[in-house]
């Protein structure tokens, strides 16, 4: 572990020293790739150099008992027992910035939300749940993109996919894939019932042209007219895009936009974070080192947490963590929550590691 932090001092430093020489700015994608890299360094090594500070107090401290007695060796093995619980504290952090990050964690992420049993109970919670994601990103500074929707005619959501963009996206939501359940008595209950409803997320990371390459012979592309809640005709033109990709049967469809045009580059760059999901999936099935950590699979089949409002709380099933916190948490204020669920994981990934 020393070893390693020792050689990422070692990189930090060379490249503090590129940056700041006089040749930096000539090529700027280096320049780029140096300042990421330099960033993503800087708390390992401030991690680090805080080791090494603790240990040699610890080697001092040591050193004093040797020739100490009374009040003083007493006062000697106080600052030992703490500087040994600080040492333990850091090594424990360290190993978890040690292990391997997602490759996905720093992307933008695709959010999809559908209205499952419950009917109209149903479709109202999905529209919960994408206020809650949108206040959120708001939190956060994220910024938010309607890319497709489908609402109910009470304002509820049958089906919508949003965008988040921004730093980290995807590191903080990928744990909302599930089913998400909700516990409440509806506006038009009369005896007062609590009824069960459920609603299905799913999270991707947003894939870059880069990764996904798509024939075009392989896509089945079809038009219609746009439609509003309840099936009104919004529009007389057939602006609205269906695309069907043949070998693997995904359909991706969008009306939102007035154009055609526009609404052909959302289904595209939809149906790309699809495949992206699909073929990652199918790889780390694949790869006989794949882990499944603690929270989960990410399966969007598998119930993840229940939202019961009577008793204003929330319980993350995976985890067994309950919030009586309820509304701030469907307003945005969820990272409490998110922080337990990381922590779940590294913490299974590093027991895994150390089996």
């Amino acid at each position: 572990m020393l070893n390693k932090l020792k050689a990422q001092k070692e990189r930090y430093e060379e490249l503090g020293a590129f940056l700041g020489s006089d040749g930096a700015m000539s090529d700027k994608a280096a320049w780029q790739a140096a300042v990421k890299e330099h960033s993503s360094l800087q708390e390992n090594v401030a991690l680090y150099d805080g080791l090494l500070s603790v240990m040699a107090d610890i080697d001092a401290t040591e050193e004093l008992l040797h020739g100490a007695d009374g009040e003083l060796k007493a006062l000697a093995h106080e600052e030992l027992s703490e500087l040994k619980a600080k040492q333990a504290a850091l090594e424990e952090e360290i190993k978890l910035k040690l292990l391997p990050k997602d490759p996905n964690d720093d992307k933008n992420v695709m959010i999809e939300i559908r209205a499952g049993t419950g009917g109209d109970e149903a479709s109202l919670f999905g529209a919960v749940l994408l206020r809650m994601y949108q206040r959120y990103a708001e939190r956060h500074g994220f910024k938010t993109e309607t890319v497709s929707s489908s609402l109910t005619e009470v304002g509820g959501v049958k089906e919508v996919i949003v965008t988040l963009r921004g730093r980290g996206a995807y590191s903080r939501l990928k744990y909302e894939s599930g089913v998400h359940r909700v516990q409440r008595i509806p506006e038009t209950e009369s005896q007062g019932r609590i009824h069960t409803s459920a609603a299905t997320v799913a999270v991707l990371p947003e894939a870059e042209d880069v990764e996904v390459e798509i024939n075009m012979n392989d896509l089945r592309i079809d038009t219609y007219r746009s439609s509003g809640a309840g099936g009104q005709h919004v529009n007389k033109t057939e602006s609205a895009i269906r695309i069907t990709h043949l070998p693997t049967g995904l359909v991706v469809q969008c009306q939102d936009e007035k154009s055609q045009i526009k609404n052909k580059e959302q289904a595209m760059r939809v149906l790309k974070t699809r495949l992206y999901d699909l073929y990652r999936t199918e790889r780390d099935r694949k790869e006989a080192s794949e882990r499944r950590s603690q929270v989960g699979s990410g399966d969007r089949s598998e119930r993840i947490r229940t939202y019961n409002f009577p008793q204003s709380r929330v319980t993350d099933h995976r985890i067994g963590l309950t919030l009586y916190k309820l509304e701030a948490f469907i307003d945005g204020d969820m990272d409490e929550m998110i922080d337990a669920l990381l922590l779940a994981e590294r913490t299974a990934r590093l027991t895994s590691d150390e089996a």
